[in-house]
């Protein structure tokens, strides 16, 4: 390796979901072509891994890195290991997750501090308008959300919830990860009790592609006949949209939308490099763009059926 070549280190949150592995895959590119070493490393969604892992790049004297990218699994964004890198002279970024302390960090780092982020509460507002265009009668919501702590739900769920109709109600399940299985598992959960089966939805719009059709599974493992058609009938809705996932899964009829959200990695270092290079500082925060797809309009031609049960909803817009 030249003496000269800059050395990353990306700490992403688990191996076990398509966005997460996109997030590695494009960042690789990136950095073959912008000719610096990357090694990523992977959290297994444990907070406690990820910590170790960045405390342990930032000790290592030999071949140190020069500049930390991590994706938290806590929402936290771990402000003890950003102020001992830059202090160590290691460039810090934060990817997908709110981190107010870089505000305080920046102004006597010699370093690049900066984050790049899905605007996650717009995300969460082209789902809402979603859901208009879905159900301009009103409705009842299945809502899957990711895991507790993560900035991500919080902020999904409040830009869903500002551009949903008052008409439209939300019943909220979280699972344990972001993953298929955690989806599968917390619909499943839900369903085994008694009062699910009389608890109609027209809908099911989870904060993830993996999350929906892990839903989806649940549903045609935990029901029979009329009540899997009509539950596997509604639409499905994700987020991330990348192209050989959520976007096929949308031309093959498994998700009926999602919103598209380009992985942030490979941003990430073009900006990080142009500013080790330059002596530069980025601005604190940049977002990366989002759509939904197919668009609003288009779904409002095929509107959800909505069942008679699910018309009986609470005024506030918001489910038990």
């Amino acid at each position: 390796m030249a003496a000269n070549k800059l050395r990353f280190v990306l700490s992403l949150i688990t191996q076990d979901n398509d966005y997460q592995l996109e997030q590695a895959s494009t960042a690789q590119q990136a950095a073959g072509r912008l000719g610096v070493e990357l090694q990523t490393l992977f959290a297994d969604n444990d907070a406690i891994n990820q910590s170790t892992h960045i405390l342990n790049v930032i000790q290592t004297a030999n071949g140190r890195a020069d500049a930390i990218l991590v994706e938290p699994v806590s929402r936290t964004g771990f402000p003890k290991a950003a102020r001992a890198a830059v202090a160590a002279g290691i460039a810090w970024v934060v990817l997908n997750s709110e981190a107010e302390y870089l505000a305080d960090l920046r102004p006597g780092a010699s370093v690049p501090v900066f984050s790049v982020s899905a605007d996650n509460q717009q995300i969460g507002r082209i789902q809402g308008q979603q859901l208009a265009a879905l159900l301009p009668n009103g409705g009842r919501v299945l809502y899957l959300q990711g895991p507790t702590g993560s900035s991500v739900v919080e902020q999904r769920t409040a830009g869903m919830l500002e551009t949903k109709p008052s008409s439209v109600s939300i019943k909220t399940l979280r699972s344990v990860d972001w993953t298929e299985d955690g989806g599968c598992h917390a619909v499943s959960s839900w369903l085994r009790l008694s009062t699910a089966r009389n608890d109609p939805f027209d809908v099911v719009q989870a904060q993830n592609d993996f999350l929906a059709l892990g839903a989806r599974r649940a549903i045609d493992q935990e029901t029979t006949g009329q009540e899997r058609e009509s539950r596997t009938g509604v639409p499905f809705l994700g987020v991330d949209g990348l192209a050989r996932t959520g976007q096929a899964w949308v031309r093959q009829g498994s998700l009926t939308a999602t919103v598209v959200v380009p992985a942030t990695a490979a941003q990430a270092l073009e900006i990080l490099v142009s500013a080790v290079r330059g002596g530069t500082q980025p601005p604190e925060r940049t977002l990366a763009s989002r759509q939904s797809f197919p668009e609003p309009k288009v779904l409002a031609t095929k509107p959800a059926t909505v069942s008679q049960k699910g018309k009986n909803i609470d005024k506030a817009g918001t489910g038990a």
